[in-house]
């Protein structure tokens, strides 16, 4: 769950707009400020705890084919930790994101029966770091399991800014009526001027990735049709690569946190923002999958 705070609602207009304007990514070579933990994941090893996955749909005759991904770095932020509360000296410390001061990091919410968003988070990163090495992909994760605390909103953006793409996962504490999903798009403040077209394009991916592949429709209590912009997040101010952060559902919601707790939907919501990433770096969709 990310803060509310202020945000700025994304119209269909506004959408259209930058990605007509979407051009190639660029990336810079982001600093690595001390944290109190290390939290990048080698591509050679799976993440402590990773989920078994299936193998990919997207295959061919060549080594080349069989791995698509390969050369591509790609970085996943699975939101907190999971013992973020027993620290909250730490986490509740502030930190500058770039346009304001907010918290070095939080707990997340959870559902009704103590399901917990920082445990979701870090499902779902997991299977989706597997399914992509499988393309060929290096992964860097922001932290190595969900047993810790931190690091801060700020080191996790930083940290990922010489990846090719990004996504930072989420689940949201939203209104027990509310349900669905929304994506989080930057607003550009400097750091991030470059990369805000790319990352309109690589949100409206991830947007309808999950239509298509998830039970999980857009959000009808956050944002506008399933997006929002945000300009107070320290994980989409100081990014310097397209990157998008993805509310998957809300967790107070009964109907949603039965879905969001379900392995199989995790693994759902891991494989649609797999085939995002394949569409914005490769320029299609996997073969095989429908739109």
């Amino acid at each position: 769950m990310i803060e509310r705070g202020r945000a700025t609602h994304l119209s269909a207009a506004v959408l259209l707009v930058g990605l007509a304007a979407a051009g190639c990514a660029s990336a810079g070579a982001g600093t690595q400020p001390a944290g109190r933990t290390q939290a990048t994941t080698p591509a050679s090893s799976s993440p402590a705890g990773s989920p078994h996955s299936t193998p990919s749909q997207t295959g061919g005759g060549s080594h080349r084919a069989a791995r698509p991904l390969a050369g591509k770095v790609v970085g996943i932020d699975p939101g907190h930790n999971g013992l973020n509360h027993t620290d909250p000296a730490y986490i509740d410390r502030q930190i500058w994101n770039g346009r304001e001061w907010e918290n070095c990091n939080t707990t997340g919410t959870q559902t009704a029966s103590g399901y917990t968003e920082a445990q979701f988070n870090w499902n779902v990163a997991s299977y989706l770091a597997s399914y992509l090495r499988k393309e060929g992909a290096r992964i860097v994760l922001t932290r190595k399991n969900n047993d810790g605390v931190g690091p801060c909103v700020t080191l996790r953006s930083t940290m990922l800014n010489h990846t090719d793409v990004a996504i930072d996962i989420h689940a949201d504490g939203g209104p027990t009526w509310g349900r669905g999903f929304t994506v989080l798009e930057p607003v550009a403040d400097g750091p991030n001027d470059k990369v805000i077209a790319s990352s309109l394009r690589f949100g409206s991916y991830v947007h309808s990735a999950f239509i298509a592949h998830t039970p999980l429709r857009p959000a009808n209590y956050y944002g506008h049709d399933g997006y929002i912009f945000r300009n107070n997040l320290a994980g989409l101010n100081l990014t310097a690569v397209p990157k998008v952060l993805i509310e998957c559902g809300n967790m107070p919601n009964a109907a949603d946190a039965a879905l969001l707790t379900s392995r199989t939907v995790q693994r759902e919501i891991a494989r649609a923002l797999e085939y995002a990433i394949i569409r914005f770096l490769l320029g299609h969709w996997p073969k095989g999958t429908a739109r």
